[in-house]
This record gives structure tokens, sequence and C-alpha cells, in this order.
């Protein structure tokens, strides 16, 4: 009776490190088939993170709830692969990305009592994109230098649309001139370009303190985007001697200290 136990036991572990093994390759894998799932994985991100978008359009819809607990239960399977893919779960789970999507997934499932939250759930977007495999395409065909304009444009994307729903949450029919989602977007981007039209204006002193943040937030993030498409591409390759970070591609010698470099082609 006990052999038969431990055999059974035997054969789940042996079952459960397959699973386990099997996933590894498919998130982190680069053969045809680990491709194919990562892009798959990707579109389905793509088609969550638009539903976010258009989630203060869609809430007064019958099915809107049957939506949200249908991403509900997507994220807690791409959760629960990831976390099994990974070699270290405790590790895992401290990671930034993974606390906010476990944060973005309580939303969805308790979507009365984090109503006004909801609108955070576009970080889904960058974590998303701090994800290795999402530039793995770039860097084969020689294009990993796009890697810090592309994320630059996103985080600005994504922070037009968290003070978007911020602003639509907080101040619609408020007197503020804000009656729907698109007036809120309106007033962030005029807000962001320091545009300042004045024909919608936050009330209060709540509402003036959240024009300044959006508008030195927004300006840092216009500087960081100019940065990254107008600087000189540079590589991240971290110097044996001195630890500089940042190289020419093809340079030969660190700038800083004039150690011998071996900083390996972009599609390698």
């Amino acid at each position: 009776m006990t052999d038969n136990t431990d055999d059974r036991s035997d054969d789940d572990r042996s079952a459960f490190t397959r699973v386990r093994t099997r996933l590894r390759v498919l998130y982190h894998g680069q053969s045809p088939e680990a491709v194919r799932f990562q892009f798959a994985v990707l579109v389905v991100d793509l088609a969550i993170i638009a539903f976010f978008i258009a989630t203060p359009l869609l809430r007064g819809d019958p099915a809107f709830l049957w939506i949200d607990y249908a991403v509900a239960a997507l994220l807690i399977a791409d959760l629960t692969a990831r976390g099994l893919a990974t070699s270290d779960m405790p590790k895992w789970l401290r990671q930034f990305p993974v606390i906010i999507d476990v944060f973005i997934l309580a939303t969805l499932l308790f979507p009365a009592w984090l109503a006004n939250l909801g609108f955070l759930r576009i970080l889904r977007l960058w974590t998303t994109t701090r994800r290795s495999f999402l530039w793995k395409p770039l860097r084969k065909r020689g294009l990993g230098h796009w890697r810090e304009p592309v994320q630059a444009v996103i985080n600005l994307l994504v922070f037009l649309f968290i003070v978007t729903g911020f602003v639509y949450t907080f101040f619609a029919g408020r007197n503020a001139g804000i009656d729907g989602y698109v007036d809120a977007l309106y007033f962030t981007v005029a807000s962001v370009t320091t545009t300042g039209f004045g024909d919608i204006t936050l009330p209060g002193t709540f509402g003036k303190l959240t024009s300044i943040v959006v508008m030195i937030v927004g300006i840092s993030l216009f500087v960081r985007l100019a940065q990254a498409i107008f600087r000189p591409h540079k590589v991240t390759f971290p110097c044996p001697q001195c630890g500089l970070q940042r190289h020419d591609p093809d340079a030969v010698h660190c700038k800083a200290c004039g150690h011998l470099l071996n900083i390996p082609d972009e599609g390698r």
C-alpha cells in the first residue's frame, strides 16, 4: 500500500515537473513552436489592453461583467503559467510587474469594490513590455536600438491613459467641463503638451494640483522620448573593468578606462 502511494506521488511530481519544463520552453524558448506561442500570448495581451482602454465606454453594457470576468480568467491562467515557468517563484512574485498584474487581477475580480481604481488597468501595457520575448524579433533583425524609443512611446501612452482614466473617474460631471471619456483625454493631452486651451479646467485645489503633476510628468516623458529618438545610438554592455554601461555599437575599447570590449552583434 505504501509503495503504491509513493509511486503515485513520484508520478505526480514527475508530471508537475514536465508541465513546468514545457511552460518554461514555451515562454522563454526560441524554437518555432515557442515563438508561435509567445506571439499568441502577445495577441491576447493586446486584446486585453484594448478592453481596458475601452472599459469606460463599455461599463454600461449588460455583457460588461461577463467580459470582465472572462479577462480575469485569462489573466489568472497567464499568471499561473508564467509562475510555473519561472525557476525561482518567490523571486518572481516580488517583481514589480508581477505585483502590478496581481493588482489588475484584483480590480477585475472585484469590479464593484475597486471601480475607482479601474483606470490603473492600463498598466498591463507597461508590464507586457517588460517581457523579453517582446523584443526578440527586433534583436534578431538588428533593430535592437529601436527598443528604447518604442519603450519611451509606450511609457507616454500609459501615462496618458492613466491620467485620462483618473480625470474621468474623479472629475467627470463635476462642473469641470468633462462630460465623457473623450473630454478627459482631450484635457490630458492639452495639459501634457502644455497647450492649455483653457476650455476645460479641473475645479478646486485638488484639480489644480492634478494639472500641475500632469504637466510636469508629461514634459519629462516628452523629453525622455526626444532623447531616445534623437541622441546617438548606444548599446548596453557593462565594461568588465569600470562598469560603464553604454557604448557605441562598434566600440572596441571602453571610453572611460580603455579596457578591451567584446560587444556582440545585435543580431546574435
